[in-house]
């Protein structure tokens, strides 16, 4: 579910944290996937008609695959380095909202098997994806492709935002792909978000970053945190009559739910009971993760396609040419991501101000202290370090 609402609080009072750019400029960069939430949009879009989802001549549900496949090998050709992050088992704080979830898809199901009765198209649309579940078969299934592209899989102790958030943080990985907003309050200092999306949809990736979004809304990280409980996540209920907008005003006032709790009109405001917000702070502050250190090293390899034939092929059903001809798309990229990026191997350089006029003794002096273009250089000195398609399947 993420956070209510955030997306669009932060387009309104913090536009600088995000921005819009290409899916090719991600070349060179490592990423990591939020692997669970991504299969179910798969599942949910990838040659689904009505409540029928793509599946073999047996009968087996393939949209996971097909969408899993597809995207990963473009990423692999753009030069992007995935690494999957699947969800553990969940924290008892959530369990509330699992079984909401599991009620409301229970509904789903009743209310599609009317709509399919009564013939009404549209209905049978929409409360089939509200029905679409995700099994552990379908994740088993994703972890084996994935291994057989020689992309790296990581199984999080607990929810997968938060593993990829720590990984983030500790420089493994560039950013993390998801469009669950909660991962800016498990603290990933940058979310990407359409990376998963298919070329046909035209959305551009959208990169947001987490400290310009504190600083814009001027929050401190418990502030913050605070700010996304009161906007409602998957930990904690919500208080009724409090949004988006009036849960940042709040907080800029009072600067916490607690201060807020003390001088808010309960009977206006009525809070649920039990509302587990601090206990739901502590989970986002300190949620349960394998630290980075204890990570086994990520590697990526080049795709097993004898492998990837037998059981996309002959246990899937998938077309033998399309597959041939995506991992030899893979293999001829391979190197590009090896390649690295630019901004790798060159520190960056403060932009000159526009305003003012070159300083010619400031480039002198640089080449007096072995600066760009300076002795350093001219020694042969090293340069710094700065830091988707159609499948096989059948419907």
């Amino acid at each position: 579910m993420g956070i209510h609402g955030l997306t669009k609080l932060l387009g309104d009072n913090a536009p600088g944290c995000i921005k819009e750019t290409k899916f090719e400029n991600l070349f060179g960069r490592k990423v990591a996937v939020d692997a669970s939430m991504h299969i179910y949009q798969f599942m949910v879009v990838v040659g689904r008609q009505g409540d029928q989802l793509l599946t073999n001549e047996a009968g087996d549900i393939t949209s996971h695959l097909q969408g899993m496949f597809f995207r990963t090998a473009k990423m692999l050709e753009a030069g992007i380095k995935p690494v999957y992050v699947f969800d553990g088992k969940p924290p008892q704080l959530k369990q509330d909202q699992l079984a909401m979830r599991s009620e409301r898809r229970a509904d789903a199901n009743e209310a599609l098997e009317k709509a399919k009765e009564a013939g009404d198209a549209e209905a049978v649309e929409k409360y089939s994806k509200r029905s679409v579940r995700v099994t552990k078969e379908h994740n088993e299934d994703c972890k084996r492709l994935l291994r057989l592209m020689g992309v790296p899989v990581v199984e999080a102790p607990s929810e997968a935002e938060a593993q990829c958030a720590e990984m983030a943080k500790e420089g493994l990985v560039y950013g993390l792909a998801t469009e669950d907003m909660d991962a800016l309050t498990f603290g990933a200092p940058r979310v990407i978000r359409h990376l998963m999306a298919p070329s046909s949809s035209n959305v551009p990736v959208q990169e947001i970053d987490r400290g310009v979004a504190l600083n814009e809304l001027g929050l401190d990280t418990d502030q913050f945190i605070d700010l996304c409980i009161l906007m409602g996540c998957d930990y904690c209920g919500t208080i009724r009559g409090i949004g988006a907008v009036r849960a940042l005003q709040l907080i800029k006032k009072h600067g916490s739910i607690e201060a807020i709790l003390n001088e808010l009109d309960k009977t206006k405001y009525p809070v649920p009971d039990p509302f587990p917000h601090k206990e739901s702070h502590e989970f986002f502050k300190n949620p349960e993760v394998t630290p980075a250190a204890e990570l086994p090293q990520l590697k990526w390899t080049s795709p097993d396609e004898e492998g990837l034939v037998q059981f996309l092929v002959n246990e899937k059903n998938f077309s033998e040419q399309r597959i041939r001809a995506a991992v030899g798309r893979i293999k001829q990229h391979k190197g590009k991501a090896n390649q690295g990026r630019l901004d790798n191997f060159f520190s960056a350089v403060p932009k000159p101000n526009a305003d003012k006029p070159k300083a010619p003794a400031a480039k002198e002096d640089n080449k007096r202290k072995g600066g760009p273009g300076g002795a350093a250089a001219a020694k042969g000195g090293p340069a710094k370090k700065g830091k988707f398609g159609v499948g096989g399947g059948k419907k």
